[in-house]
């Protein structure tokens, strides 16, 4: 009698086990599959992938220059904060060109160097843009990313996905994937050496 229920709490046991492991994977094969429809695109789509040294030439603030969201923003969409234009010398070819944030913020504005989040409170935004404006004209110099390729002649202050930035993103999914696929082997074992014992 003892020993039917030993049995039946193994094999609740294993089974338990068995469903937490398919489970990892499962959830670490949709968190691969996020990542293969929002970050990866964005990463192999950015341009901006050698990194140089540019040196400020210039950083104007334009207060009442009125910069949108987008191109195709209506006027009701259209957000008016302080324009922060940043010009740099780029130390790999030696061009004037206009620096950005991110590559989103080119997107969302061509006109300005920085664009600050819809919901931010407006004197906020104008300290935050004047403080990053003050910090250009002290380090006057620091390292940027440019296209190679010359599609694009501008530059950016840091990607939105670095390589590193990449490989963190799989690898909280790859760990959760070998943990699964652990779980899985070691019932699977488990389930044989009982086979092979109860053989014997």
């Amino acid at each position: 009698m003892l020993g039917k229920k030993l049995v039946t709490a193994q094999k609740r046991g294993e089974t338990r086990a068995l469903c937490l492991g398919l489970g990892m994977v499962a959830c670490s094969m949709m968190m691969y599959f996020f990542i293969g429809i929002t970050i990866v695109p964005s990463y192999t789509k950015s341009v901006w992938t050698t990194e140089t040294v540019c040196k400020v030439l210039k950083a104007n603030i334009k207060d009442k220059v009125h910069c949108s969201q987008s191109e195709d923003s209506e006027d009701e969409n259209v957000s008016h904060y302080p324009c922060l234009q940043v010009w740099v010398n780029l130390t790999a070819s030696g061009q004037e060109v206009m620096l950005y944030q991110t590559e989103d913020t080119l997107e969302r504005d061509p006109k300005c160097s920085y664009v600050p989040g819809n919901s931010e409170n407006p004197k906020e935004v104008k300290t935050r843009i004047e403080t990053i404006a003050s910090n250009f004209k002290r380090y006057q110099t620091f390292p940027c990313y440019y296209d190679p390729g010359g599609t694009q002649t501008n530059v950016i202050l840091s990607r939105l996905y670095p390589p590193k930035g990449l490989l963190f993103a799989f690898l909280w999914p790859t760990l959760l994937f070998t943990g699964g696929c652990l779980i899985i082997l070691l019932v699977k074992i488990s389930q044989y050496v009982s086979v092979l014992s109860a053989w014997q």
